[in-house]
């Protein structure tokens, strides 16, 4: 094992496990997929060779999600937002600005939505045989059925880590999948990695996770890689296909397992592209949350209470808005006499600061409605604009006094938070194409 130094990086509450790796020109950071933990893979000669050859372009940074390997074990598994502050609080101990991240697998889809997302801190996106949704759906064909869902929840309660070894090995390294040495390493590495129980806590909450409404927002460079006879080869083309501008190559192989098998093409590929990788880029336009709040007969109010009165509960109700904004790391772009609007860089936080809005406000006795939505923005001067932000005050107009409604990309974004969600009957947007199906969302109690 290589004799490297482990640092713990705070994230929230967490203690997040992480390596560095060699010095470069650029940062690269890794995001393993599943359970994979970083300090067992360098058991491993393949694997510590990918990592080295990682290293050789730039200065690594390997982690392990929360929850898994070293670092810190959770309750349940945290949503996607969560996650990416945990890259971005290793990247912060690490001191680095600017990284090119590097998804594998189950890691795709939290990385493509951490370069939507936060394209200041992502030089370039790449991705290695992955995926933007978990289950299938009738538009969606490609994503785990029920039944297959169900046959790995019972290997991981049954068969743990032996079978879950030899099942997982059959998928993604088929050619090599009865050989007994190599499946002992693995169900030791399986074993390192994670508990059963939150190995059932990723696959359920992947099984929920659909990044395909985000993905057509990445504004950064973008290498989408596969091995064209790779179980998740269609899977990875469909995704990096809705990637503006993505670079989209088939290598050799049915290696699922990116540092199995022949490495040198996928590095040939790679360093091809980095080379080409401009270092700063435009930032003008990236997701985010929306949230709009409105006063529930705000006029009505005003006039039974008379001008002074209502300024005073309207100062009131601000300063509840601008505590709960700062609890949830909100911005607030804009506020007109009796509503919000603001962004976010997690659709959960925005959802629960709604709630918690909401909440205190019907404690001075006000009703809000809210629409909460996630999309590209335009930043402009200091302002945001486009679409997303229509189509997020049309939302909230649909909204019922002290409901908070969201939209689709939303409740698909949020898997693992613990939200719940109530469909509504799906409507059309004014001045939006398309019906649109939306949810009334709520807190567990």
């Amino acid at each position: 094992m290589e004799a490297l130094p482990t640092h713990f990086a705070r994230s929230g509450d967490v203690s997040i496990a992480y390596q560095v790796v060699g010095n470069g020109p650029i940062d690269l950071v890794l995001v393993h997929g599943w359970i994979c933990t970083f300090y067992v893979g360098w058991e491993r000669p393949q694997i510590a060779n990918f990592y080295r050859r990682l290293a050789s372009m730039g200065r690594l940074i390997l982690f392990d999600k929360r929850g898994t390997g070293l670092s810190d074990r959770v309750a349940g598994v945290a949503p996607l937002e969560e996650r990416m502050d945990d890259v971005r609080a290793v990247m912060d101990a690490a001191g680095s600005k600017r990284a090119v991240v590097i998804g594998i697998s189950e890691g795709g889809a939290m990385s493509a939505l951490f370069a939507a997302t936060y394209p200041e801190r992502t030089t370039a996106l790449v991705l290695m045989g992955t995926y933007a949704r978990g289950r299938w759906a009738p538009d969606y064909p490609l994503g785990l059925t029920d039944d297959e869902i169900n046959e790995r929840l019972r290997l991981y309660a049954e068969e743990w880590p032996d079978g879950v070894a030899r099942e997982w090995l059959s998928r993604t390294l088929p050619e090599r999948a009865h050989d007994a040495e190599l499946r002992a390493w693995y169900a030791s590495w399986v074993l390192r990695g994670g508990s059963p129980g939150a190995a059932r806590q990723l696959l359920l909450m992947n099984g929920e996770i659909d990044v395909r409404h985000v993905v057509a927002t990445i504004g950064v460079p973008a290498l989408v890689l596969y091995r064209e006879n790779e179980y998740l080869n269609e899977g990875t083309r469909a995704m990096g296909e809705q990637i503006p501008g993505a670079r989209i190559l088939a290598l050799p192989g049915s290696e699922h397992l990116s540092w199995e098998g022949d490495q040198q093409p996928l590095f040939q590929e790679m360093e091809h592209f980095l080379e080409g990788v401009r270092e700063e880029a435009a930032l003008d336009r990236v997701l985010a949350t929306v949230l709009f709040t409105d006063i529930v007969s705000s006029t009505a109010k005003a006039a039974e209470i008379g001008d002074r009165a209502w300024r005073d509960l309207l100062e009131r109700h601000n300063v509840v808005v601008r505590s709960q904004l700062a609890r949830f790391r909100g911005r607030q772009v804009d506020a007109s006499g009796d509503g919000v609007f603001a962004t976010f860089d997690g659709p959960a936080r925005a959802v629960r600061c709604a709630d918690a809005i909401a909440q205190a406000v019907r404690r001075l006795g006000l009703e809000v409605r809210a629409g909460v939505h996630t999309g590209e923005v335009e930043l402009v001067n200091g302002h945001v604009r486009g679409i997303a932000v229509h189509i997020g005050a049309r939302v909230a107009a649909q909204a019922q006094p002290s409901e908070v409604l969201v939209s689709q990309t939303v409740k698909d974004l949020v898997a693992g938070s613990g939200l719940r969600f109530t469909e509504r009957t799906a409507t059309t947007l004014k001045g939006v194409p398309g019906e649109w199906r939306l949810y009334a969302a709520s807190l567990p109690t």
